[in-house]
Parts: structure tokens; C-alpha cells; sequence
């Protein structure tokens, strides 16, 4: 069963990554947003309740943002 929810945030690449957490977290309360800076290490398992938003040295998202099943 599909989520109501929204769970892809592509309008906010290029946003300061605090900015995106506060929306993508406002968006959907089922959410937990975390800014990842350039090459941190992840681990791989898919979970629906996580949104990594990946930022650079400035912290600016560079990556599509979203939570879907892959």
C-alpha cells in the first residue's frame, strides 16, 4: 500500500540543507530528515521513516532528497 505522504523533495536541491530538514520534517511527520555532508559513509538498508539530505561544503543540498522503496 502506497503512503499518502509526500516522500521526494527534488525542489529542494540547492536549498541550505537546515532549511530542507525543517521542510521535508513539516512535509511529513513520519519523517526523520538528517544532512549528510559529501562522501559520509551510510549504511545501505532502506528505511521508509529516513531522508538523508546530502550537502556540500557549504551545506547546500546537492542530491535529489527522497524516502521511496528501491
Amino acid at each position: 500500500m502506497e503512503s499518502p505522504c509526500k516522500n521526494a523533495w527534488p525542489e529542494l536541491v540547492g536549498v541550505d540543507g537546515n532549511c530542507a530538514v525543517a521542510i521535508i520534517e513539516k512535509e511529513n511527520k513520519h519523517v526523520e530528515a538528517t544532512i549528510l555532508k559529501d562522501g559520509t559513509p551510510v549504511t545501505k538498508d532502506f528505511r521508509c521513516d529516513r531522508v538523508w539530505v546530502w550537502v556540500n561544503k557549504i551545506m547546500w543540498s546537492f542530491e535529489l532528497l527522497e524516502c521511496v522503496k528501491q
